[in-house]
């Protein structure tokens, strides 16, 4: 279960739905939903307000949130990654193979 590595900043990309094969930024993530940047966009009609009364409203376009479990984590190059944890002593590392290496995803608090 690589979800609850997902943080705020990291690169996924999108696994199911109408976006499936994006890969973009989280912008936030709250729980289970995450805000992912040009993933998942809807329209919002505002109504006019103050001097905008005479020309209409806007249309405002908007990333809506989307369930956690439908993107995956993704290297620098957009290629899907699997994360594994390695203790040296008193830190943790998030570490992926790429290429037979093992490389340095995150290190932990502890």
């Amino acid at each position: 279960m690589t979800q609850k590595w997902i943080n705020q900043g990291d690169h996924v990309k999108v696994i199911t739905g109408n976006d499936k094969g994006t890969v973009g930024k989280v912008i936030v993530r709250a729980k289970n939903r995450i805000v992912v940047e040009g993933v998942n966009i809807r329209k919002r009609h505002a109504p006019a307000q103050g001097e905008q009364q005479k020309e209409g409203g806007n249309i405002i376009e908007m990333e809506r949130p989307i369930h956690i479990s439908n993107v995956a984590l993704t290297d620098a190059d957009g290629n899907k990654i699997k994360l594994t944890v390695k203790t040296d002593g008193e830190k943790k590392d998030l570490v992926y193979d790429k290429g037979g290496k093992e490389t340095v995803f995150r290190t932990l608090r502890k």
